[in-house]
């Protein structure tokens, strides 16, 4: 079985087992509350049949002869032991005691008796359980030489046989129902679990059955709305891949390309040297060879860095650019002093910190410096500029050289480009490399004019909050 089959079964047993022993309990508590019920069904039904007998026997009490007298209704009583289908107790006695009929070992009622208002309780007669029903009235009139309000208390008591076997019929029944609508609903649950996970056995065989190159995106047709996100998601992941595997293609292609007239000018200036026998013109076939080589390590390390630059995760901290420019800075004034370039620095107002990674920032302000450096004529001046906004901080790198036709700026950036009017060797990647920094910190690289649309301005825009890479 692979890893997705199994991904795939471990959410269904995952659901189940937490599904099914909730439908477990749920129907635990049901049989329990229906062992209740019928319970107290059972109970109600037969305590009416107990008040009714000892209505009975109350109507056949009087004392009118000034004694307590009894008729007791036999039949009745018979009647009820058929009904109850067990063995049945009474006791009719005054409240005092004085007078004690039937059963006098009867158990007492648990409670004090309300007059005319029956009472029910479970008890242990002669070892046997006993349901008991106690009444009490006042007697009117009362037995001879009592004061007004005597009470007499009517107990009859049945066995339980009867009761039990008809709850435990009620809730066998009631078990065997609930049982098997659990059966049906753990079935149904099983059931749509497995339905449910249809679509995603489906996502898992589509992407298993595409090519290593297959990139394109999953269609969300049938894809239940919670699982939605997660393919919106593998969709933003392969097309993050797709672009990266297309701009590795794309570089790979550029490099190769670049490469190839370098390499093929130094072949050819090797063989010229090989073949000049004149020390002083084989010197100068050396000295270009010097020089092509230099402008290709060049140019192979700024496609080194690009690479990086492109493929490297963004350490990002927080970073005092007005230091990290500063420094930077610094470190070009002895080239600047060489090229009789006057290179400058006008801090902001106020410190200026971003979220950034401060070796790729290093690295881009050195791209902008090198190519201002580079296309400013000696005499000229250079100018790192610090400016920031509310939402925004922007580094500038302002020259007063030949500039960039406005027509070209909009590809300023892209690989490889050259603008019309350069006039000294480079890779086209200096840009390339400040944007892509740029971009991957939520930023943009911005191209215009110098001062008194002289020049060439590249300003690289930091945004003022933390970012991811």
């Amino acid at each position: 079985m692979n890893l997705n089959a199994l991904h795939t079964l471990s959410l269904r047993r995952t659901l189940l087992l937490v599904l099914v022993p909730g439908l477990l309990l749920v129907g635990g508590a049901e049989v329990w509350l229906t062992w209740r019920t019928a319970v107290d069904a059972a109970n109600a039904a037969y305590d009416r049949s107990l008040l009714g007998a000892i209505k009975a026997m109350d109507a056949n009490i009087s004392t009118a002869s000034g004694g307590l007298g009894v008729e007791l209704p036999y039949r009745l009583l018979e009647f009820f032991e058929l009904t109850a289908n067990g063995r049945v107790y009474y006791r009719v006695a005054t409240e005092d005691g004085l007078v004690d009929i039937g059963n006098a070992d009867l158990p007492p009622p648990p409670r004090v008796l309300v007059s005319e208002s029956p009472q029910y309780s479970d008890a242990t007669y002669y070892d046997e359980p006993v349901r008991v029903g106690s009444y009490a009235r006042v007697l009117d009139p009362p037995l001879a030489g009592q004061a007004a309000g005597q009470r007499v208390i009517i107990q009859i008591a049945e066995t339980l046989e009867s009761r039990q076997a008809f709850t435990r019929a009620l809730v066998l029944e009631s078990v065997a129902r609930d049982l098997l609508l659990l059966v049906v609903a753990i079935g149904l649950m099983t059931g749509a679990v497995g339905w449910a996970l249809r679509p995603l056995t489906r996502l898992r065989n589509e992407v298993e059955a595409r090519s290593a190159l297959d990139l394109t995106p999953i269609l969300p047709m049938g894809i239940p709305a919670d699982v939605l996100p997660l393919v919106e998601a593998i969709n933003h992941h392969v097309e993050r891949s797709r672009q990266q595997t297309q701009a590795r293609q794309r570089f790979v292609e550029d490099a190769s390309h670049q490469l190839r007239t370098p390499l093929a000018t130094l072949t050819t200036q090797v063989g010229f040297a090989l073949r000049e026998p004149d020390p002083t013109k084989q010197r100068e076939a050396l000295l270009a060879i010097k020089t092509q080589l230099e402008e290709t390590v060049r140019q192979t390390n700024q496609m080194l860095a690009l690479a990086r630059v492109d493929s490297a995760a963004l350490k990002a901290d927080t970073v005092d650019v007005s230091e990290l420019v500063e420094k930077t800075t610094r470190k070009w004034w002895l080239a600047a002093r060489e090229l009789n370039i006057d290179l400058g620095f006008e801090p902001d107002a106020e410190t200026l910190r971003v979220v950034a990674d401060a070796a790729l920032l290093q690295e881009a302000l050195s791209n902008l410096l090198h190519n201002a450096l580079n296309y400013t004529p000696r005499g000229g001046r250079v100018t790192v500029k610090l400016t920031h906004s509310e939402c925004e901080g922007v580094i500038s790198v302002i020259d007063n050289g030949p500039g960039l036709p406005m027509q070209e700026r909009a590809h300023a950036a892209d690989r490889f480009f050259r603008g019309s009017n350069a006039s000294l060797q480079g890779t086209g990647l200096g840009l390339a490399i400040v944007r892509s920094i740029a971009e991957r910190h939520g930023g943009e690289l911005r191209l215009d004019s110098g001062a008194n649309d002289q020049g060439f301005a590249a300003s690289i825009v930091l945004p003022r909050r933390p970012t991811a890479g």
